[in-house]
């Protein structure tokens, strides 16, 4: 919760009054007070939820209506990720005065979860079977916010309801009519000598609140209680026979006494201690700087050893390239004179030719001369056609670059200084059936805070993407796994904002969907598979 230190002071700032750079920093603390944790955007009919957090009565409603429609599964245009969201138009002040009438009944148009999480703290709230009824509008922070628009749009004025077009400033608000008026309208409209006229009437506001605080719960009762367990006023009947019968209550004077002095008490002690929160904002903007500038260097630390690495490789790939291609040179050299021996096989090329017109030589002792070499030389040709045999091989199965150690390494490869040994997954002790218990140990001296368990499904197809869980202990079940499937499971261990490297994957395998035996009275009984009470039992052993 971020506090202020005065509000005058700020209105004063908003316009115009006193130091311009103060009232920057403090007008945006400010509004992140103001601001719905749904919308975005300054509270409008702010609601407060039993977790104490307000939010905007249209903002209840869409949740609730977006969360009911997708707990229903209506339609395939609700469940579409391009359709648009379902956006409702603000609630006018005489719905949500209608909706809080005695004997008002939820039409088809109202939402039937009453169950969902509150974007201010995440936790999930039951707002029980009255729902949107049940809660309390926050007056007191739609008065602030009012004051606040006003402050801030110092120069747009509030117009009268009553007037024909076009309307003219309102000087005074009416808190009865709920609404506001020039001063010829309220003149017409609350003459002298009628009830109108005792109306209570404020300067222009958009902001009209009843005098008196009704209980959701029994709408003709006035609050007068406030119950300290459920942090809620509540009414008589709410105490005598309502949800608040066992509670403790104390009487609405008395807790407006008791939360006004804490409230001052806590307001009191911020406004001694500001020179204190300064200090320690300039502490963590230092703070902030230090860890940027040793983000970057590390970020630039790490670059510069993957560029080493880079290096490496660069100079192992032109090497590993240059031995492969020089390979492949003198195999193709030896391929090249072998076919040109081949081709001078063939008639009028090469050896044949010249044989044959050796053979038009008539004297005998010349011819004899030269066929004797160029009969050797035939007649080792005619050898090498009987058998076959390349000059080299086109295999390169001798030059494929194993990589799987250096992989394995790459994958492994972590911050050197973490601190945290690596956990181990204990093969013996994990299961796996259509549910999964694996376990893991780490050494009791790297104690590790929490642990995260990644798993995923091996897919020859494509590489699915890992699952993590969250684990405080040792052990963990992770329950629907698909029958007949593999799946990889690593674990890696977090001690403060430390992590250590991910361990050695564990392959498990889902075997088949459940067997049918056949029973003795005839009849067919499925195997009873491995549950997850079973595998409790065995996380708890």
């Amino acid at each position: 919760m971020i506090y202020f230190w005065d509000f005058t002071e700020v209105l004063n700032q908003c316009t115009g009054d006193g130091d311009s750079n103060d009232g920057f920093v403090t007008i945006k603390n400010i509004e992140r007070e103001l601001i719905c944790p749904a919308c975005k955007e300054l509270f409008t009919h702010p609601l407060i939820l039993p977790c104490q957090h307000s939010i905007c009565h249209k903002c209840v409603k869409e949740l609730l209506l977006t969360l009911d429609d997708s707990f229903n599964d209506v339609g395939s245009d609700n469940s579409n990720q391009s359709s648009p969201r379902l956006r409702l138009p603000s609630p006018s002040m005489d719905k949500i005065d209608r909706i809080n009438r005695p004997g008002w009944k939820r039409n088809s148009l109202t939402p039937r979860t009453t169950v969902f999480p509150c974007p201010g703290c995440e936790h999930d709230v039951d707002l029980g079977e009255r729902g949107i009824n049940g809660l309390f509008r926050n007056f007191t922070l739609e008065t602030i916010v009012e004051r606040y628009r006003q402050a801030a749009r110092a120069a747009t004025a509030i117009m009268c309801d009553l007037c024909k077009p076009p309307p003219q400033e309102s000087t005074k608000s009416c808190m009865d009519c709920s609404a506001s008026y020039c001063n010829e309208c309220f003149k017409i409209h609350h003459p002298w000598g009628t009830i109108k006229a005792q109306h209570e009437y404020v300067g222009p506001t958009t902001n009209f609140r009843p005098k008196i605080l009704m209980c959701p719960e029994h709408e003709t009762e006035r609050i007068n209680m406030y119950c300290e367990l459920c942090r809620r006023p509540v009414c008589h009947l709410c105490k005598l026979g309502g949800n608040h019968a066992n509670h403790r209550v104390t009487t609405m004077s008395s807790a407006y006494k008791t939360l006004k002095e804490k409230l001052s008490k806590d307001i009191d002690y911020l406004i001694g201690k500001e020179s204190q929160v300064k200090s320690q904002i300039s502490e963590l903007n230092l703070l902030m700087k230090e860890t940027e500038c040793n983000g970057e260097r590390a970020k630039e630390e790490a670059i510069t050893h993957f560029e080493k690495l880079f290096e490496i490789l660069e100079e192992r790939k032109s090497s590993v390239l240059k031995a492969i291609d020089s390979s492949k040179k003198l195999r193709l050299d030896k391929f090249q004179t072998q076919m040109e021996e081949y081709q001078g096989l063939l008639e009028n090329n090469g050896l044949v030719g010249y044989a044959q017109e050796v053979l038009k030589e008539t004297d005998q002792s010349c011819f004899v001369q030269t066929a004797k070499q160029l009969h050797l030389r035939i007649q080792k040709a005619t050898e090498s056609l009987k058998s076959f045999r390349p000059a080299a091989q086109t295999s390169f199965e001798d030059y494929v670059v194993n990589t799987s150690k250096q992989t394995e390494l790459l994958g492994e490869l972590s911050f050197f200084s973490s601190g945290i040994d690596v956990p181990e997954i204990n093969e013996e002790q994990s299961k796996v059936y259509n549910n999964a218990l694996i376990n893991w140990h780490h050494p009791e001296k790297d104690k590790a805070d929490s642990y995260v368990l990644e798993y995923r499904k091996i897919n020859r197809e494509d590489e699915m993407s890992w699952n993590e869980i969250e684990v405080c202990g040792t052990s963990k079940i992770i329950q629907d796994l698909e029958n007949s499937s593999t799946y990889a499971f690593r674990v890696r261990a977090y001690k403060g904002s430390i992590c250590s490297p991910c361990s050695r994957e564990l392959i498990l395998h889902t075997p088949p969907a459940p067997a049918f035996a056949l029973m003795g009275s005839g009849g067919i009984q499925l195997e009873e598979p491995i549950t997850a009470k079973y595998l409790e039992y065995q996380e708890d052993m």
